[in-house]
């Protein structure tokens, strides 16, 4: 012990080892000592020897330290001084110096040193982790909660991953519950061990999808969220900055773990973060970092790059949870700084990009001044305000653009106020500020009000054409004149600007307005051409030879007269297009040309400004380009190219074409109406086919279920035909029931009747459908309708032909009835009988015309349904193909219905044969002395019986009357 004493006192007496020495010696002590006494002692050495003798250390005592943890994990403490020891070897104190505290400068040694320092901590990370067990173990030491070992893990942990993030990552995503266990760090009640958790997670998750994801589903987000709200939000430290700097890792281009965030309804917990008080003044440096770190969380969720389903989605989330009013809230406040002003201008920028409900709030949002201003004419006053900083201009400016992107509502607002009916002159206007700025002396306002002026036409035909109208009044005396003319009198007269670089912004920027603003819009293409100066002033300009300064202006030139030649109408006959492309060929060159506009795309800035919407210029100087434009000249180059290649025959024919494809398409979009109006009628026919099928399916039923109890009735009248025969005799009943089914068949035959002339009138109904199909004809795009017409009317003429045989088995079946009755009546003549029971008789009579009545109605409703139905399908026939059938048809039914009046006649005279016979046998029972009584005097009869029951009825009453007197 003495030896350890001496070597951490250093008192020993006689000469001092040295530190390789005393360390080797320590090592041999850890490797050999069977005491873990000893074992701890000699790591506390080499803990304390590990800052001075980095190098040495790392080099000597690490596969002893890794030893130590693997077979000592039962001692907290020398596990807590194995972790410190590994910690020292692989980061210096100078980095936690330089983590914690910026080096404003350093010198070319203390570089020197860094790199070495950076270099040891590499080489040493580099061995510990060869093999992938010491960073499983060292997962398996977070899990003691022994403070002595946890933090040194933790800090051991983070350190390896800064310096080797990819292996070391790569080894957690494969070890077994990895990073959940560093997951619990975060719910650890020890706030250094927390916290250090946080910088442990932004290690890990930076540039890895896979652990971002897994982070995200091991519940981070409510942790981490549930942190910042105890912390103070943006009010809180250094903590909450974390925090957010391990969402951003998250959340940033990964759009599962952005559509778990919103699924999961995190954007509502994030509105609290930005409620700001009335007294702004005094923000700590650690709240601006924090709300800055907040907007741009908010901007990663809507950022531009996004798929644009989920960027939609979040957007409306936020407006539903009033984010996006509270942002716009920060947006008017006073005592705001800056930079967060300026961050949150670009915010609420992509917040409203695309999404018309939000841009139609952020255009109610007005400013708290008095009278109150619309938020974008205070915006668009700061923008073209040359004092105000260059970064809130250009975050202004991006405002703007994601106003009006995709918004043609918007657009017509904007270009509304330039227009002379809707001017108010006591009052300024975005269209007023616009054109300001347009023509001011300050070129970066020349450049932003161009630029904001072409989004309002972007893509828009409409508001081209309007902004034709605008008239501005130069000077006094003079007439005014129009914005197009006014913006190439800008431009021609740019040589009276001094400065030169100030000169080619303004241009560029007219330039690309004019671009824009003529681009698919023929009629200001016309506008521009009528000015006879443009033309030459352009050609002036794109054949000088100039220097590089000016290499951007002809190659503008150069987009702008191709913009003249691939959308001119030819309605000016000096500036066809065939002549303009003469011009070119002989003041120009084609090649000349073809190269000059080339040198739009070759320009450093143009790649820079087509990456990404929001437009990002380190200096003034730099703004030459919009992101939009540059789509616009991508899309145009090669088009302008081969339009000033092209002849004048192959013009021709392209204009041939165009013309034949036009019609062609006036034609399909004829045909494509035509059938969507064949649709609608056909769904509407279908609907009216369905709920008839249902009327007649539950009429059906009806009739079925009628159908059984008249068969019940039917039974029952047999049942009391058979005992009224047993009680009153046979042979009147019989007598009786020819009688009643004479009846019976009078009715038939006048039922006949009717339906004879129904069909007859159906027949009438067809003859002149047929002829007016013939009249008329069918067109041939009618060709589908028709054949299904023809399908339908054959139906109906199956059915007519189904109805006329129905009626001829009927006549049949009553001419067998009509044989049997006759053969009744004359096996009956000679016999003669009893008394019949007339009250029995009566009834059952009674009872079988009700329900020879209830049958008549159900086949009046079968009738009339039947009909409707005919008449339904009759609408559908528009075919003329199926004219020559109907007609053999309708010969075929003719002649059935011929044949059907004749057995009908034929019937009739065997019906008046039949009451003949009738009458016969009626005079032979007289003769023979039977009474034989007509229905008239059987009904007069029992009406006598009633009167005589009444009236002794009435005797009776006036009795009673008089006794009780």
């Amino acid at each position: 012990m003495n030896f350890f004493r001496g070597v951490i006192g250093g008192q020993q007496a006689g000469a001092q080892p040295s530190g390789v020495e005393t360390i080797q010696k320590l090592c041999d002590r850890v490797a050999s000592s069977t005491l873990l006494e000893d074992r701890r002692d000699a790591v506390r050495a080499l803990k304390s020897l590990s800052k001075k003798y980095r190098l040495e250390v790392g080099t000597q005592a690490m596969d002893h330290l890794i030893r130590i943890l693997q077979t000592d994990s039962s001692d907290s403490e020398i596990l807590g001084y194995a972790l410190d020891t590994l910690y020292n070897i692989i980061c210096s104190d100078e980095e936690e110096e330089q983590d914690a505290v910026p080096v404003k400068s350093k010198s070319a040694a203390d570089d020197a040193q860094r790199r070495q320092e950076d270099d040891i901590g590499a080489q040493f990370t580099e061995r510990f982790i060869q093999e992938p067990e010491n960073v499983t173990l060292l997962l398996t030491l977070l899990e003691e909660f022994d403070f002595h070992v946890r933090w040194p893990g933790v800090k051991m942990l983070t350190a390896l991953l800064k310096s080797q993030c990819a292996q070391v990552q790569g080894i957690i995503l494969v070890s077994p519950m990895g990073v959940s266990r560093l997951m619990d760090l975060l719910a650890d009640s020890r706030e250094v061990i927390r916290n250090d958790g946080l910088l442990l997670l932004q290690q890990l998750t930076k540039g890895n999808a896979a652990i971002q994801k897994i982070v995200a589903f091991e519940n981070a987000f409510e942790r981490l969220l549930d942190i910042i709200t105890e912390e103070g939000t943006s009010d809180g430290g250094i903590v909450v900055e974390d925090c957010l700097l391990l969402l951003l890792n998250l959340l940033k281009n990964n759009s599962s773990n952005q559509n778990f965030f919103k699924e999961g309804s995190y954007i509502q917990r994030m509105k609290p973060w930005f409620e700001v008080g009335d007294d702004n003044s005094g923000w700590s440096a650690q709240k601006v970092t924090n709300l800055h770190l907040m907007l741009q969380l908010v901007r990663v969720m809507v950022s531009p790059v996004n798929p644009a389903g989920a960027t939609a989605s979040c957007q409306k989330a936020m407006f539903q949870c009033g984010l996006l009013q509270q942002l716009c809230t920060i947006l008017m406040a006073t005592g705001v700084p800056a930079d967060i002003l300026t961050e949150t201008i670009n915010t609420v920028s992509e917040v409203i990009r695309g999404s018309q409900v939000n841009q139609d709030y952020f255009a109610s949002v007005n400013a708290p001044s008095n009278p109150p201003r619309p938020a974008i004419v205070v915006l668009l006053m700061s923008m073209v305000n040359e004092r105000q900083p260059f970064v809130l201009r250009c975050a202004v400016l991006y405002c703007f653009q994601c106003f009006l992107y995709k918004n043609e509502k918007g657009q017509g607002e904007i270009v509304a106020t330039l227009l002379p009916s809707t001017i108010d002159a006591n009052s300024i206007s975005a269209g007023q500020l616009l054109c300001g700025g347009l023509f001011s002396a300050d070129s970066l306002s020349n450049w932003c009000a161009a630029v904001a002026l072409g989004h309002a036409l972007q893509e828009n035909l409409t508001q081209k054409e309007q902004l034709l109208r605008v008239q501005l009044a130069t000077s006094l005396g003079k007439p005014p004149v129009s914005l197009l003319q006014q913006c190439t009198n800008i431009l021609s007269q740019g040589d009276k600007i001094n400065r030169r670089g100030s000169k080619v912004q303004t241009r560029v920027g007219l330039l690309m307005l004019l671009c824009t603003w003529m681009s698919n819009c023929p009629i200001a293409v016309t506008h521009f051409l009528h000015n006879q100066e443009n033309v030459p002033f352009l050609t002036a300009q794109i054949s000088e030879n100039l220097g590089e300064d000016e290499r951007l202006v002809q190659g503008l030139c150069a987009l702008l007269l191709g913009i003249c030649i691939y959308y001119n109408d030819n309605s000016l006959e000096n500036y066809t297009k065939e002549k303009l492309k003469q011009l070119i060929e002989k003041r120009i060159g084609k090649e000349n040309f073809v190269e000059k506009l080339g040198f739009i795309t070759k320009h450093e800035l143009y790649s820079r400004a087509a990456q990404k919407p929001q437009p990002a210029f380190s200096t003034p100087e730099h703004m030459l380009f919009d992101h939009e434009f540059t789509k616009l000249v991508k899309e145009l180059e090669g088009v302008i190219t081969k339009a000033v290649h092209k002849s004048s025959e192959e013009d021709k024919k392209e204009e041939e074409v165009k013309k034949t494809l036009e019609q062609h398409d006036s034609i399909v979009t004829q045909y494509k109406e035509l059938i969507r109006e064949q649709d609608t009628q056909l769904n509407e026919l279908k609907e009216q086919v369905s709920s008839l099928t249902s009327q007649k399916d539950q009429m059906q039923s009806t009739i079925t279920q009628q159908l059984s109890q008249i068969q019940q009735h039917k039974d029952q009248y047999n049942i009391l035909k058979l005992k009224l025969g047993k009680d009153s005799g046979q042979d009147g009943a019989q007598v009786n029931g020819q009688l009643e089914e004479v009846t019976l068949l009078r009715e038939e035959v006048e039922e006949l009747r009717r339906k004879h002339s129904v069909l007859n009138s159906q027949l009438l109904e067809k003859e002149a459908l047929i002829s007016s199909l013939r009249a008329e004809g069918v067109q041939t795009s009618e060709g589908t309708a028709a054949s299904a017409g023809n399908t339908e009317l054959l139906k109906e003429v199956e059915t007519l032909r189904a109805q006329v045989q129905s009626q001829t088995a009927e006549i049949s079946q009553l001419q067998r009835e009509r044989q049997e009755l006759q053969s009744r009546a004359e096996t009956t003549a000679a016999v003669s009988g009893d008394n019949v029971d007339a009250a029995k008789i009566t009834e059952l009579e009674n009872r079988l015309s009700t329900q020879s009545a209830e049958i008549h109605r159900l086949q009046e409703e079968v009738r009339s349904l039947t009909e409707s139905r005919a008449l339904m399908e009759k609408d559908l026939a528009t075919a003329s193909s199926t004219a020559t059938i109907l007609q053999t048809e309708k010969s075929k039914l003719q002649q059935e219905v011929t044949e059907s009046k004749k057995e009908q006649d034929d019937l009739l005279m065997l019906l008046a044969d039949q009451d003949q016979k009738i009458l016969t046998l009626k005079q032979k029972l007289k003769d023979l002395g039977e009474t034989i009584e007509d229905e008239d005097d059987l009904d007069a009869r029992d009406q006598s019986d009633e009167d005589e029951e009444e009236e002794e009825d009435d005797d009776d009453d006036e009795d009673e009357d008089e006794e009780d007197a």
